[in-house]
């Protein structure tokens, strides 16, 4: 069993920044892909963003490419999502989910097998 703890949550200005951490308690956090995905309140969990296990590459949605960027490190066991620019369309909790299969694209949020409770980002207009 994975726990994900997310932190860096808060409330900003539009415009401003906020940095989202993710710390994994599992010691071979290298062996998962990672990704973090939003709900607004009434609205479905949607994804935002996501990086390889393997190659390290990386994948946005259109909503936040450019201004957000995400990164991992694998020997701290955490990733990432700094995000720029932001807008109050980006107000929502932000969850970090972690996926072990290969198999399923990283952009769907029923391939991940572990969840983080999330953290409230708000930003205000």
């Amino acid at each position: 069993q994975v726990q994900l703890i997310e932190s860096g949550g808060g409330l900003v200005q539009a415009g401003g920044s906020l940095r989202l951490s993710c710390a994994a308690s599992e010691r071979t956090f290298s062996n998962y892909h990672m990704g973090w995905f939003r709900q607004a309140p009434g609205k479905e969990r949607v994804f935002v963003a996501a990086i390889s296990r393997t190659d390290g590459n990386t994948y946005y949605a259109d909503s936040v490419k450019g201004r957000f960027t995400i990164s991992r490190d694998n020997a701290k066991n955490t990733v990432s999502l700094q995000m720029n620019s932001l807008r109050p369309e980006d107000t929502a909790t932000y969850y970090c989910a972690a996926k072990w299969s290969t198999i399923g694209t990283l952009l769907s949020r029923s391939n991940y097998n572990y969840w983080g409770q999330g953290t409230q980002v708000t930003v205000s207009s």
